[in-house]
């Protein structure tokens, strides 16, 4: 129950059965215009966000409000509402035409990411998958 209140609060309409595979490796990196934020990777089911180098020197951008302190590695079981809200409403039609097409698991949460991710309309920033 507390799992599905959990998927509820973090996760967007339609997506309440979306998982993150335990058994796939999958890296990303966050950018804004030319400046690498951080990386997202999940690797054995846990989902881990870190900010770069080249983001903690400049000063003009804020940290992400779910990431405030840019020294840190943040780790999860979940993946976190800025990432998760990248993929779309899983009912759309073309989503499940292209979700079709490609042979996509719709209850794989990274091959999800993967291929939805790259822009959000929530923010400005691009997920680029690097594996």
């Amino acid at each position: 129950m507390i799992r599905k209140l959990i998927n509820k609060i973090w996760k967007g309409e339609g997506q309440e059965d979306i998982n993150t595979p335990v058994n796939e490796n999958a890296s990303f990196v966050l950018m804004y215009k030319d400046l690498p934020i951080g990386s997202l990777e999940i690797k054995n089911g846990v989902w881990k966000f870190t900010y770069t180098k080249e983001f903690q020197m400049q000063k003009d951008i804020s940290p992400l409000i779910d990431f405030p302190d840019t020294n840190l590695e943040y780790e999860s079981n979940q993946l976190w509402p800025f990432f998760s809200y990248r993929i779309p409403g899983l009912n759309q039609p073309s989503v499940q035409d292209i979700m079709k097409q490609d042979d996509i698991d719709k209850n794989n949460e990274v091959a999800l990411l993967k291929k939805f991710g790259k822009f959000s309309i929530y923010n400005p920033y691009m997920l680029n998958p690097t594996v």
